[in-house]
């Protein structure tokens, strides 16, 4: 089949079209799910936790983001969540699904702490 300059160019913009279609749907979605999904996330920058206390309901899942330039590591006071070691922009996240105070620190870098309090579901 011998396609023409004329069926190329549609063919292009039919391709164009649909990818711009495509990256419509992922920017609107990470939009929205920004303002939304920014309340539960903790972000380590310059050897901090910010927010450093953090309240969520039970369920929530919290991430945390290493916007450092060195390697991180999120370990609970009691054992109940332990990440990998997390390199620059990599995430860590963890379901809350017991009410309670979760205290945590930065396994590599013991005086970064901060706090998870995790109240009952509609408290």
């Amino acid at each position: 089949m011998v396609i023409s300059n004329t069926m190329r160019s549609g063919l292009v913009a039919a391709a164009l079209g649909a990818a711009t279609a495509v990256m419509i749907t992922v920017v609107v979605l990470p939009v929205w799910a920004q303002g939304f999904a920014a309340d539960l996330a903790v972000s380590i920058h310059n050897f901090t936790f910010t927010p450093q206390t953090l309240t969520v309901e039970a369920g929530t899942t919290v991430t945390w983001n290493n916007k450092d330039d060195i390697p991180h590591g999120i370990a609970s006071d009691n054992n109940a969540f332990r990440s990998k070691a997390l390199d620059t922009d990599d995430i860590f996240a963890f379901t809350f699904t017991t009410p309670g105070t979760y205290k945590y620190f930065c396994y590599f870098h013991p005086y970064m702490k901060g706090t998870i309090v995790v109240q009952p579901n509609g408290g």
